[in-house]
């Protein structure tokens, strides 16, 4: 028998109160860079379950309920499924890509957070059934190389959710063109999840473009490697960046 979310510690309904927290956040940033149409897509983060922290079977995952406008969206809206995909919590039927985000937090423990939108370039790409090549500095960085496709799958069961684990298992892409569907984007959270669908868009966008003036040039792997270390151990405010004075971190 499916456990409600009484059935859990405290600590694990403090765990999904504040997630439910950030998934409505985060589904704003949809509509924002306009990434969807109506009631299209979906944002989901995992609940870890375990007290040490270990992802496993038994977690959790918070994401929006089916056919509900953007604007209607709140904490208190957003459904908290079993990685079976059965309801734990909530007054409305969960996302029908629910079995496509559980498959991949059980199969996929590193996961925390699975986007996914229907965005115009990226799923015209998807409709070609072309990966996107590896022909700008940031795909190197964002996707280390080409952003693949998936296969073909129908929506309901966990059939979308296996062709994107298959897909991405073996690659450094955080994105995923589901052929004929659309792009899937996997990240540590699903803030992570969302700026991949975020950065797919652009690329997608951008080497459409490019392509209107001619076959773009490919960077070769060697740059791509390089330009994919850096970007993800070196970049931006982690502990490679340089130390501040008191001065400046008063700036």
């Amino acid at each position: 028998m499916t456990r409600t979310l009484a059935d859990y510690p405290a600590e694990v309904q403090d765990a999904v109160a504040r997630t439910r927290e950030v998934v409505a956040t985060l589904h704003a940033e949809l509509p924002r860079w306009e990434l969807i149409v109506w009631t299209a897509g979906n944002v989901s983060q995992r609940v870890v379950v375990s007290p040490d922290g270990v992802p496993s079977a038994d977690d959790l995952l918070v994401i929006k309920p089916s056919g509900v406008t953007y604007d209607e969206l709140t904490p208190e809206s957003m459904v908290v499924c079993d990685l079976d995909g059965a309801l734990v919590d909530g007054t409305r039927s969960p996302s029908s890509d629910t079995a496509a985000h559980a498959y991949v937090y059980t199969h996929m423990p590193e996961i925390g957070g699975v986007v996914h939108t229907h965005s115009t370039y990226a799923t015209a790409w998807a409709a070609r059934a072309e990966p996107v090549p590896c022909v700008l500095t940031m795909m190197a960085d964002e996707f280390g190389g080409d952003i693949p496709v998936g296969p073909f799958a129908l929506i309901g069961d966990d059939s979308i959710g296996r062709g994107i684990v298959e897909t991405l298992r073996d690659s450094r892409s955080p994105a995923v063109l589901m052929r004929n569907h659309g792009p899937f984007t996997i990240g540590k959270d699903a803030k992570a999840a969302v700026k991949a669908a975020v950065m797919v868009e652009e690329v997608a966008r951008t080497v459409h473009i490019s392509r209107q003036l001619g076959e773009p040039t490919r960077i070769p792997q060697a740059d791509v490697d390089s330009l994919y270390a850096r970007y993800q151990n070196v970049y931006g405010q982690g502990s490679a960046a340089p130390a501040t004075t008191t001065k400046e971190q008063d700036a």
